[in-house]
């Protein structure tokens, strides 16, 4: 009798913990659901799919079947929405001397507000201060988008450029790079104005030695094959392809380098000899090198037309303070003393360096979207200008799938971030836009956004008007 009553009890007792492991979900704190996926990297949607979110990360992304083992504390319904990672802005800049560190911070809302939770800052003369923005911002003590720092670049002595670490010898290299580890920084940005040739080379062998991403711009004395032999990792702005896509780049290397001919004229020699067949070729080199390309279009296309666009007006400009709007007027100033033939060279410099683009993904370089912008770079405005700028591609011959290769998955790719960025799936950061229109239809639907997570928190549309309306009061009135 003892024996049939316990084992009648202990059947029971199963049955139970059966039952309540049945019943036992995994815990969640957001479910988005409803929205079509845009799986970027096969340009196409995804629909019947809920994101749920954990904390500052994805947890899951399942179908309705899948959705029953979890227990979301929110659900938010996004029904007719189409939902992607966020946008990253891979070349901004902060700077403009330690007064106007107030002007630069206000800036970091602009970017988030036009859905990007991402830039890589590469260098001004504020260093040191993007780096405690970095930490706050990953720490959640400040707002902002992530941050991914150079630090200090390095240039030669004497820089045009504030905010350097001057090099001259393998040893200063070494010693730069040192305190850059130490400051645990994201990659390596080099500039050329005052940098020899020999230390350019040897700062990217060092840099590539160390396992570290190098950013640079690309001196006159050296070929572009030079330079992706070196191991450079990203070239910014992409008019300096123009001068390997001629047959006569070494000859008109040679030419600067020992002072027959201005780099200008250079350039200009460059375009007149344009090939597309060397012009591919090189890219292909490029691409074989692991060398990719932050095109800039847009600060550059604004530049080249500002003799036919007035931007004094611009609306933008009411969220720019009046510190970093004068850091614009050298540019102005510089393009209002060009003649005719000048601007003529300037538009046409542009338009070729655009039309590079269908090439350089033909011959499979990587596109890093990326806009210059921050102080200096005239009316080429953080945030806004991003969209302006994936624009700009697809005008120019990429598709809108591209484009938002370039603005979601080519940075993570180029600063080894790949795990954690990059797509809607598990264990990814919950950065995520939400838009209200299908971008791989029409490029322009990344600006009519319905919300932005950021690091797993949401920004509804009235919480990003307001990021918009407190950056142009204070602005208005700064304290």
């Amino acid at each position: 009798m003892f024996k049939r009553k316990s084992l009648s009890t202990f059947l029971i007792a199963i049955a139970f913990s059966m039952e309540v492991f049945a019943h036992d979900k995994i815990s969640a704190d957001l479910s988005l659901t409803g929205a079509r996926i845009i799986d970027v990297t096969n340009g196409r949607t995804l629909q019947g799919k809920t994101v749920l979110v954990r904390g500052d990360s994805i947890l899951a992304v399942v179908d309705q079947k899948g959705l029953n083992r979890y227990a979301p504390k929110r659900t938010v319904n996004l029904r007719g929405k189409y939902l992607m990672p966020g946008l990253w802005d891979t070349h901004v800049h902060f700077g403009g001397g330690a007064e106007l560190i107030e002007e630069n911070k206000r800036l970091l809302p602009l970017y988030l507000a036009h859905g990007i939770t991402a830039v890589r800052d590469c260098a001004g003369d504020l260093s040191e201060t993007v780096l405690t923005w970095r930490g706050q911002i990953a720490s959640g003590q400040m707002q902002g988008p992530t941050i991914f720092t150079s630090g200090a670049k390095l240039e030669g002595y004497k820089p045009l450029w504030k905010g350097t670490i001057e090099v001259g010898t393998p040893e200063e290299v070494s010693a730069a790079l040192d305190k850059l580890q130490g400051q645990q920084v994201d990659f390596v940005k080099i500039t050329e104005n005052t940098m020899t040739p020999a230390i350019y080379l040897e700062s990217l062998k060092q840099v590539k030695a160390r396992g570290m991403a190098s950013s640079a711009h690309i001196p006159v004395q050296l070929t572009l094959d030079q330079v992706f032999a070196a191991g450079l990792s990203s070239i910014e702005h992409q008019s300096y392809l123009l001068r390997t896509a001629t047959p006569e780049e070494a000859t008109l290397t040679e030419a600067v380098a020992q002072g027959k001919i201005t780099s200008k004229e250079a350039m200009k020699r460059s375009l007149a000899s344009y090939d597309e067949a060397t012009a591919r070729a090189a890219f292909r080199r490029m691409a074989a090198a692991g060398t990719a390309i932050v095109p800039t279009l847009y600060g550059s296309y604004v530049t080249a037309y500002l003799d036919q666009n007035d931007h004094s007006h611009d609306a933008y400009l009411q969220y720019i303070g009046k510190g970093l709007r004068a850091t614009y007027d050298w540019r102005v100033q510089r393009a209002a003393q060009d003649d005719a033939e000048a601007i003529k060279t300037r538009h046409a410099l542009f338009e070729k360096s655009a039309s590079l683009l269908p090439l350089l993904a033909q011959e499979g370089v990587s596109i890093i979207a990326g806009t210059d912008a921050g102080f200096l770079n005239s009316f080429d405005y953080p945030g806004i200008a991003l969209h302006d700028e994936i624009a700009l591609y697809v005008k120019y011959g990429l598709t809108p799938a591209q484009a938002l290769q370039s603005a979601i998955q080519a940075g993570p790719r180029l600063l080894g971030k790949t795990d954690r960025y990059g797509s809607v799936s598990e264990n990814k950061v919950a950065d995520l836009l939400v838009l209200n229109t299908n971008p791989l239809r029409n490029i322009q639907a990344t600006r009519d956004i319905y919300l932005v997570m950021s690091r797993g928190k949401i920004f509804d549309k009235a919480s990003l008007e307001k990021m918009l309306r407190d950056t142009k009061n204070w602005v208005a009135n700064p304290q």
